[in-house]
């Protein structure tokens, strides 16, 4: 991913981002010889305390034997997107693409215990369905843990993040708002993607305010 010194987004950024409930995202492993990469869709578990990532796929998935072969994968997550025409963007007229997406570079141990796998899932229920809490996975002891030998978790170590909000920085205030103005009438319109717009239009005025508030502060 080409990240511009203008569209780089720090730690701060990126963590309040997907603390608004950003918890799914697209797993690449390296596929083999003549094979392209290997991607599976996922909900996933951050800890970015401990600098790690939680998970679990069936055990037949192909994403798996991959990581047996090259432990090194890539998680991206990614969303505000939308389309920018040419004309909304002043000369030369160039079309462009809104978008926020996120980016760990991690190392993958695929965990096969069945303590390990009853950790991961547990964990994982707590955070996605907080509201059942006597929904929980005991080895020898429920229908859930039944299903234990059928999965495999993932625990990926981050050794880098990288991010980046894509949201035409470099313009000036005025035309960030004119463009601003432009993203509110496609949410509020009829057709595809609204809610992208309107997730892309909140995003490029949190980056000016963001931007704004610096220079500021500078001064």
């Amino acid at each position: 991913m080409l990240i511009r010194s203008w569209d780089r987004g720090d730690e701060d950024e990126w963590r309040a981002w997907l603390a608004q409930g950003r918890d799914f995202g697209l797993l690449a492993a390296n596929g083999g010889p003549d094979e392209g990469p290997v991607l599976v869709p996922t909900h996933f578990l951050l800890d970015a305390e401990r600098g790690e990532i939680l998970l679990h796929l069936a055990a037949p998935n192909p994403l798996l034997a991959a990581v047996r072969a090259d432990p090194n994968v890539t998680l991206a997550v990614t969303d505000d997107y939308a389309f920018a025409p040419g004309h909304w963007r002043g000369a030369p007229g160039t079309p462009t693409s809104y978008y926020a997406s996120v980016h760990f570079h991690c190392t993958a141990e695929i965990v096969e215990s069945t303590a390990g796998k009853a950790e991961i899932l547990n964990r994982q229920l707590a955070h996605f369905q907080p509201e059942t809490p006597e929904v929980r996975v005991v080895p020898g002891a429920d229908e859930l843990a039944r299903q234990l030998p059928g999965l495999r978790g993932l625990r990926l170590t981050v050794r880098e993040v990288r991010a980046k909000f894509k949201f035409d920085d470099k313009k000036p205030a005025e035309a960030q708002h004119a463009i601003a103005e432009r993203l509110a009438e496609r949410a509020a319109g009829p057709g595809r993607g609204r809610d992208h717009y309107a997730g892309a239009r909140a995003e490029l005025l949190r980056r000016h305010q963001r931007r704004t508030a610096a220079v500021g502060a500078g001064d």
